[in-house]
């Protein structure tokens, strides 16, 4: 039998270590956090930048194993002068990337450049095929996320091209109007912005699929709100390149906007962080942030929703732990920060 040579040291000089001292050793060198959950990102990053500050996030959280990053095209007119294209969402992606020093490490992949024609005409992208390919591997038990701060033309692509899918991963959408007991927002609503960007993709997912979903609507991912104080206070943009970067992203915007936005910012894509990174210890699930279970309802042509499309259920988070949300963003962004006063 084998002795630890440190073990064999101390014996020569008349010491002795406890039988657990090579598992001691052990322990203390593994890591503090490990890597638990496989995330596929999809995002109009191209579009409102709460897909960045969500994309900054997740890079940053040492549970996740980033396995790609899909950029998804938003409406043909664009958002606030930037053009809607997955081409151009991919370009921002790779931008960001750069900045925090990870350009190549990470696949950057352009989702379909158009919505779906219909239910049944799946578009055929090199996203559909990495999610596909992901989701069918043997070789890893980790579990898989497919998280959709957008619309869902890659997700319902990948579902229609291998149906199999549905066993191998869970499919996080932030996007649908409020469900009943919930009020919309003032005035009269337009169709919810991430469900009119591919209103047959999500009638796909909901109508027809059987993926494990938990959603988002609006209702809820309204309710991730930062006053842009707040972030010009704690992110140390005169220190930090990423936080320089993504407030640059959202004053951008604001200026485009002519500064009718207010004083505050809706970090509505950053739920993807929270119930996937930040999931509890034991028992591992977004335990902090309240939901209830419901037949998936289907979605019309209008965009509402319309009774159940079958006995299916899916999560709906109707609130989200914005402490932890938003605290763990601003702690994780000033490691980005070098050391000084």
């Amino acid at each position: 039998m084998s002795v630890h040579p440190m073990a064999a040291a101390a014996a020569a000089i008349g010491l002795t270590f406890a039988p657990g001292f090579a598992a001691e050793k052990a322990e203390e060198a593994a890591p503090l956090i490990q890597k638990r959950v496989r995330v596929i990102i999809d995002n109009d990053f191209g579009g409102d930048p709460d897909g960045l500050f969500q994309l900054a996030h997740h890079l940053l959280s040492p549970s996740v194993d980033v396995r790609a990053i899909i950029g998804s095209h938003h409406h043909p007119e664009g958002f606030y002068g930037h053009p809607g294209t997955a081409e151009h969402a991919v370009a921002m992606a790779e931008q960001l990337l750069e900045v925090m020093n990870l350009k190549g490490r990470i696949p950057v992949i352009r989702g379909a450049s158009e919505r779906m024609p219909d239910t049944g005409a799946p578009v055929m992208t090199e996203a559909v095929k990495f999610i596909v390919r992901e989701a069918m591997r043997e070789d890893v038990k980790s579990p898989l996320y497919l998280v959709c701060g957008a619309g869902l033309t890659d997700a319902a692509g990948a579902w229609l091209h291998e149906p199999r899918i549905s066993r191998k991963l869970k499919l996080i959408w932030i996007g649908g109007p409020e469900y009943p007991g919930t009020p919309p927002p003032p005035g009269k609503p337009r169709m919810e912005y991430n469900l009119s960007i591919d209103l047959k993709a999500a009638q796909v997912v909901f109508n027809d699929s059987d993926l494990p979903l938990w959603q988002v609507p609006r209702g809820t991912y309204r309710q991730a709100l930062v006053s842009h104080a707040e972030l010009r206070r704690r992110m140390a943009p005169e220190r930090s390149p990423t936080s320089r970067y993504l407030l640059e992203r959202l004053e951008d915007l604001m200026k485009r906007a002519r500064g009718s936005l207010g004083e505050t910012y809706v970090m509505g894509d950053s739920p993807l962080v929270l119930l996937t990174a930040l999931q509890s210890s034991w028992e591992p699930d977004p335990s902090s942030s309240p939901y209830f279970e419901t037949a998936a309802p289907r979605i019309d042509g209008q965009g509402c929703y319309a009774g159940p499309a079958g006995a299916r259920k899916i999560r709906v988070y109707t609130g989200i732990d914005t402490r932890l949300m938003i605290e763990d963003f601003h702690a994780k962004i000033a490691v980005d920060a070098p050391a000084g006063p």
